[in-house]
Order: C-alpha cells, then structure tokens, then sequence
C-alpha cells in the first residue's frame, strides 16, 4: 500500500504540470482568436506540441459581422 501511495505522489506533480500547460495554452489560444476549448483539449492530447503549434500559427482576424 506504501508503494502505491509513493506512486500516486509522484504523478501529481506531472499532472499538475500537465494541468497548468493546458490552461496556458487555453489562453494562449485565445489571445490569437482561437478557441480556448478546443485548445484545451487539443493540449491534454499534445501538450507541449500543442503550444508550440499556437506560437507558430498566426493569428486569425476578427471577423467584421
């Protein structure tokens, strides 16, 4: 019981990582006219890919109507 518990620990601080990457790019994405949902998730798939896909993407226009 001891050995999972230690293994339980060890991961949070991965998922908590992980967790925060994919708020970052929630916003990120938003910044640039995306969507902050799709993002997110898109982020829990690709992490640190997904970030930087949204640096190099260009950002999209407002639409006018």
């Amino acid at each position: 019981m001891e050995q999972l518990a230690l293994i339980a620990s060890d991961r949070g601080g991965w998922l908590a990582g992980w967790g925060t990457l994919m708020l970052v790019n929630a916003g990120l994405a938003q910044g640039k006219n995306r969507s902050g949902l799709v993002w997110f998730l898109l982020s829990a798939l690709l992490g640190p890919i997904a970030t930087l896909i949204l640096v190099v993407l260009p950002r999209v226009r407002a639409k006018m109507f």
